[in-house]
């Protein structure tokens, strides 16, 4: 299939806007025109790119009476989560050059903590998730690494109840290897959650990974530091302090880098003159415990590894990898019981979507 070629159920979309807000009626109504205008006016406009763009449009028309409610925006390179229009993450949609990734997070206060494709390493891009599969390396940015193909995207929700706003999006990703073969099928969803009660930006990552048809297995492996990776802003390099769940430091691979198997690693360090803290949670229900790397020099870096240096994986046709991470940022220096509150908050909400 095409690239965003995905067939879309207009009567289901309106359905959709019927049953989520009090205005549905008229909105669909309106939307149901703008299917056929728009076709009119871009024929090249394909049915799912259109139908993402009608329930952005009519959630927020939706949801304007709200200045603090979370919304999506969109346009041919990001995807763009806000909440009282102030954004919370800017998702890079499209390949850059070969990854689809988050690329800006920020802070309840508004200071973004990624850095994306420095020069010292080019291929780290803000926050991203990247392994090998059968020996093609997903992570670098070599004409001998995959690419990160992006097919569609959709599944845009936002839902708010029982003191907890959510919003997110899916997408569809084809790994394709330099030769033109298909290695991985990936379903990523991201969402911003927010908790009335805590001033956090808390971000779940969900990568769901399967064999491409036709492909009975494919060997997953890596360096150990493949996995979902976080590269911080500048600022922060070399000043801040890791620390864990479990308060102590796993073995030295080399450097000052280490590996350590925990629930949840976190970063406090200064940026632009005040003090953040970031933490990465890893999911119970992750087919393997997370193996946080981190290192301090000469740059400060956290990613949640599955161990594939030392312990590759197979996967089997039939049977995908299920992958559900958390990211959560603070203004202001956080300690290991606060950051453990918001990880058992975060660990139930994930775990509910789940059942």
């Amino acid at each position: 299939m095409a690239p965003d070629a995905s067939p879309i159920n207009y009567a289901l979309v309106k359905y959709w806007l019927l049953s989520a807000r009090p205005r549905g009626t008229l909105l669909a109504a309106a939307c149901g025109f703008a299917t056929n205008r728009q076709q009119l006016r871009n024929p090249a406009m394909t049915p799912s790119k259109l139908a993402l763009s009608l329930i952005l449009l009519c959630t927020t028309a939706a949801v304007a009476d709200d200045p603090a409610a979370l919304k999506i925006t969109e346009d041919a390179s990001t995807v763009s989560i806000l909440a009282a229009d102030q954004p919370i993450v800017h998702y890079q949609r499209s390949m850059n050059p070969n990854k689809v990734y988050l690329r800006e997070l920020f802070t309840p206060s508004g200071a973004n903590i990624l850095r994306d494709s420095p020069f010292d390493h080019v291929h780290h891009h803000s926050l991203m998730y990247a392994i090998a599969a059968d020996g093609i390396d997903f992570w670098g940015q070599h004409d001998t690494c995959g690419r990160q193909q992006p097919i569609s995207l959709g599944e845009v929700k936002i839902t708010s109840g029982q003191g907890v706003s959510r919003a997110g999006f899916t997408q569809q990703i084809d790994w394709i290897a330099p030769d033109g073969d298909k290695k991985l099928v990936e379903r990523r969803t991201i969402e911003v959650v927010q908790l009335d009660d805590v001033d956090v930006s808390l971000v779940t990552w969900r990568s769901h990974l399967q064999t491409p048809a036709g492909k009975q297995e494919v060997a997953l492996s890596g360096s150990h530091y493949f996995g979902l990776g976080l590269r911080f802003v500048q600022s922060m390099d070399r000043v801040g302090r890791h620390f864990n769940a479990d308060g102590k430091d796993g073995p030295i691979v080399q450097g000052d880098e280490r590996v350590t198997p925990t629930k949840w690693s976190a970063y406090t360090a200064p940026l632009d003159g005040k003090t953040v803290t970031v933490a990465m949670f890893d999911h119970p229900d992750n087919a393997r415990k997370a193996h946080f790397f981190t290192m301090l020099n000469p740059f400060s870096y956290l990613s949640a590894t599955l161990n594939l240096s030392k312990e590759p994986m197979t996967l089997q046709a039939g049977t995908p990898l299920n992958l559900c991470y958390g990211v959560a940022v603070w203004d202001g220096e956080v300690e290991a019981a606060q950051i453990e509150k918001i990880y058992q908050r975060w660990n139930e909400i994930a775990s509910a979507d789940a059942k």
